[in-house]
């Protein structure tokens, strides 16, 4: 009788275990017929197509070519603009470059017969034709820009590009003094991490000034998950891309460093999460407020790409993110930070709850997170968080800059980060279908 028993239990497990096998296969085959049939993804796909190929600026609102932006959509420019005026676009950060090794934000040719603002863009001798300007508060540039150098590179094949002389030294020697300016010039030794202004998550305003896009006399200096984690980014390509062992050897150190340090200073356990900032002399805000109940949404995402958290963290993140979501009766995972920070935090008008970048939903942050998602294997999450940042571009026909907590389209409607990132989701989750069965 034991014996009848224990085989009927076990034959019981057996059809049970078969039957979950075949719902599992069942729901891989709709998430991957989901994927190859989802018609927004090909409006997406002509739709950003036709913004792509007319220029690299970062939108209708912006006359300059961002690096910031530019990263985020450099592959799919290959598609649509000849190679050679990519590279050169590139290289154009390269010449621009200072004696420290900085790199400029954006840059455009300078008006011919017009004025310009001469506090805000600055000229460099031997290149006559272009004006640049630099958001000191930032201290994404020079990441940024390895980071479009590596993957110009994976997407034309053109090695070459390291080789290419600008005044007096090649493009790759260039890159690494872009990251050595980082370590000798926003590097905190007592964190061993990098430094910058005070700023919402990845945002690039500070709360001290009116504008709030140059450090000045009132600035305070913090250290943030962004920096930290675009900077390890860059490392990672910057040692693909080397050929000297003693340097790889170099570089490979300071990332290691770098990536303990950020867990180790910005990594709250209890909470499961990074926390805002870490401040060198004293906060912006009052003394009462308690900014560690913020999650930076984008930051967070940009630490996942950097290989900082593992498979179960990264879940956890995306559980946060849909929870404060939720909260802020928001439309996607896109949601900047939750929550906000109140109103009069930043001098900046623009900066309220919710607005731009304080609570913001950027689908130029979300999207990455979708990517994420693919490459840890949450592909169904990863489609069902993709799917009202591709309904939006429909419904308002066109890559706005950001949207509204009740999901208005707000800033420049051919932003064109926001094209590169979604063309990259949907590109990552197709492939993943294609080898799902």
């Amino acid at each position: 009788m034991k014996k009848t028993f224990r085989y009927l239990f076990v034959a019981a497990a057996i059809t049970l275990a078969g039957c979950q096998a075949k719902t599992q296969d069942q729901n891989l085959t709709a998430l991957v017929e989901q994927i190859n049939n989802n018609d927004l993804y090909q409006f997406v796909d002509q739709k950003a197509g036709k913004i792509l190929a007319t220029g690299f600026n970062a939108g209708d609102g912006y006359g300059e070519v961002w690096i910031r932006d530019f990263n985020t959509f450099v592959v799919h420019s290959l598609k649509y603009i000849d190679q050679q005026e990519v590279r050169q676009n590139l290289i154009n950060f390269l010449r621009l470059q200072g004696e420290d090794g900085n790199i400029a934000d954006g840059f455009l040719i300078m008006p011919e017969g017009e004025k310009y603002d001469g506090d805000y863009y600055h000229t460099k001798e031997g290149v006559p034709e272009l004006i640049f300007h630099k958001n000191t508060v930032e201290t994404d540039q020079e990441a940024s820009l390895v980071q479009a150098v590596y993957k110009y590179i994976q997407a034309s094949g053109d090695q070459s590009i390291l080789k290419a002389e600008v005044a007096g030294q090649t493009v790759l020697e260039r890159l690494e003094a872009s990251m050595n300016f980082l370590l000798e010039h926003r590097f905190d030794e007592k964190y061993g991490l990098l430094t910058g202004a005070t700023t919402a998550d990845w945002g690039d305003v500070q709360p001290e000034h009116a504008w709030g896009v140059e450090i000045d006399e009132d600035t305070h200096f913090a250290i943030d998950i962004y920096d930290n984690a675009m900077f390890l980014i860059a490392l990672d390509n910057l040692i693909a891309m080397e050929t000297d062992a003693s340097k790889v050897s170099h570089w490979k150190s300071v990332h290691a460093k770098i990536k303990a340090n950020t867990m180790k200073h910005l990594w709250d356990e209890q909470n499961e999460k990074f926390i805002p900032h870490i401040y060198l002399d004293g906060s912006p805000f009052p003394a009462d407020f308690n900014e560690n109940e913020i999650y930076y949404h984008g930051g967070t995402a940009v630490a996942i790409e950097a290989g900082l958290l593992n498979r179960e963290q990264v879940k956890k993140a995306l559980d946060k993110m849909n929870e404060n979501v939720k909260a802020a009766n928001a439309a996607s995972i896109g949601l900047t930070m939750y929550p906000t920070y109140p109103k009069g935090y930043f001098k900046n008008e623009g900066m309220y709850p919710y607005g731009y970048q304080n609570g913001g939903d950027w689908t130029w942050f979300g999207a990455r997170m979708i990517s994420q998602l693919v490459a840890y294997g949450y592909a169904e999450e990863a489609y069902e968080a993709l799917q009202p940042m591709v309904e939006r571009v429909k419904v308002n026909d066109g890559f706005y800059e950001w949207y509204s907590v009740d999901n208005k389209p707000s800033g420049s409607g051919t932003f064109r980060g926001s094209a590169g990132v979604l063309l990259t989701a949907i590109e990552d989750l197709k492939g993943w279908a294609s080898t799902a069965q």
